[in-house]
């Protein structure tokens, strides 16, 4: 029997790689994923999107019943948390996805491999050969099988960073370790204001939890435009989380009954901090090595992958995409768009690169974060002449409805015709609103035509109506 040549072999089935394997079959290409877990899904669905944005909820719910009185919703008590039903619950949606990724690769005739994916070396004769390693990955350690690709895509994701000489356990935590905790702590150091930190203390400030999020740069979610970081900052201050920014952590120590963090303030002093955990939150790296980029032209930097705008990287025929893609934002929707457009280009479909510009970043806390395009500073210093408008969310009927009025949303435009440079919301379903402003931005609509856009009465989408007229001092609710 002839031996299977596959159209393209897959390293990693989280989202980046899933997605891939699942476009190609539906092209009617002949796939291979190989995943070292035992179930598909990566970090995204077992370890950070899906799991978090679940708690998230459960956070949100519970912050409305503090006040159900208001609501007219009288007899309900002090509430009370179940923490072990809230990980149950969250294990559950996450169960249920993984089965459904193992349903869409056989309605896919998507063959997977449970092992380490590894490349041996250039193709030959235009074939890769792929080692698939069991070690580590399930099955007998050692056992080692073969498969040949005509194209290989690397996806092989991330992992959370540590501080130096610091190691994750039941008190030092990642977001691994925090999903895996058999209480709610009582108290918790958060290293880092990105999407991860924020999004985690947002959830544990909700739970009762006392809150301290101490973050190396000027300000929290740094990538944000500046508006916003400094609404967030104000915001989770207004809800009792203490807040650290330029500040430098010096030692973290293990004590009796928790951990010790010291570091150095943004005005120089020594501030010391005691809680029963610590979440290290301060980015993530990429799992590159042992994956036999050594045996190839491709030459990463710092461990990450470099590729064109078709996502083939130095050597023909080798394509990464997801977390271990140079210069791309590790988001799960990234590396799920990079495996769509590398499986059309495969089957000789319509494709177009991804825009750097048109990539949305979510964040999850209270209140959420959405946004998309150039911030104010970026669009100044690439030499547009900006105008720019902002309108509050305490001005918008549904948020006054859904008793979330904190935030704005922010959009800037360029001054000469009026095209939409960037979009940045801080409020209500901001990471639902903020699709509206990618499709305007893909489809390089103007001020003036999203302002004769109409928006049903009364939504929180009609926010977006009042910012775009806003940019000519024009907003009907403000």
């Amino acid at each position: 029997m002839a031996e299977t040549i596959y159209d393209v072999a897959i390293i990693g089935g989280g989202p980046a790689g899933y997605t891939a394997a699942i476009r190609a079959g539906q092209y009617g290409l002949k796939v291979a994923l190989i995943e070292k877990e035992s179930k598909l899904g990566g970090t995204c669905l077992h370890w950070g999107c899906i799991p978090t944005k679940s708690l998230l909820f459960n956070a949100e719910v519970y912050d409305h019943l503090k006040h159900a009185k208001e609501y007219g919703i009288e007899g309900l008590g002090e509430g009370k948390l179940n923490w072990a039903t809230i990980l149950k619950r969250k294990n559950d949606i996450v169960l249920k996805h993984a089965k459904g990724l193992d349903f869409l690769m056989k309605k896919n005739k998507v063959n997977t491999f449970e092992g380490r994916g590894r490349l041996t070396g250039a193709a030959k004769d235009g074939i890769y050969t792929v080692e698939v390693n069991t070690e580590g990955g399930g099955g007998s350690d050692g056992e080692r099988s073969f498969l040949k690709a005509k194209n290989v895509i690397v996806a092989t994701g991330s992992d959370a960073k540590m501080l130096p000489g610091m190691e994750p356990d039941s008190r030092i935590l990642t977001n691994m370790e925090i999903l895996s905790m058999t209480a709610i702590p009582k108290s918790l150091v958060v290293i880092g204001a990105g999407a991860v930190g924020v999004e985690f203390g947002s959830i544990f400030k909700s739970f009762g939890a006392e809150i301290t999020i101490v973050e190396y740069l000027p300000r929290v979610v740094p990538n944000e435009d500046e508006d916003v970081s400094k609404e967030l900052n104000r915001l989770l201050r207004k809800r009792g989380i203490d807040v650290h920014t330029g500040a430098k952590v010096d030692k973290v120590e293990k004590t009796k009954d928790g951990v010790k963090v010291s570091f150095t303030g943004s005005d120089g002093k020594q501030n010391v901090k005691e809680a029963e955990k610590v979440l290290v939150a301060v980015g993530r790296a990429p799992r590159t090595e042992n994956v036999g980029l050594e045996k190839t032209k491709i030459k990463p930097e710092r461990g990450f992958i470099k590729v064109n705008e078709w996502m083939e990287t130095e050597e023909p025929g080798v394509y990464a995409i997801g977390d271990v893609v140079a210069g791309l934002p590790q988001l799960a929707h990234v590396g799920a768009m990079a495996g769509m457009v590398v499986a059309a280009k495969l089957a000789g479909k319509y494709a177009r690169p991804m825009r750097r510009e048109r990539i949305p970043a979510c964040t999850y806390c209270e209140p959420q974060i959405g946004s998309v395009g150039l911030t104010e500073a970026a669009a100044k210093e690439k030499g547009y002449t900006v105008k720019v408008g902002k309108f509050p969310f305490t001005a918008n009927s549904k948020a006054s409805i859904v008793d979330s009025h904190d935030g704005f949303v922010k959009i800037v435009a360029d001054a000469k015709y009026g095209e939409i440079l960037g979009v940045h919301i801080i409020g209500p379903q901001a990471t639902e609103l903020i699709a509206e402003a990618v499709t305007a931005m893909e489809l390089e609509a103007t001020i003036d035509e999203m302002m004769f856009t109409i928006h049903a009465h009364p939504t929180l989408a009609e926010a977006m109506l009042d910012a775009y007229g806003s940019v000519d001092g024009m907003a009907i609710n403000m």
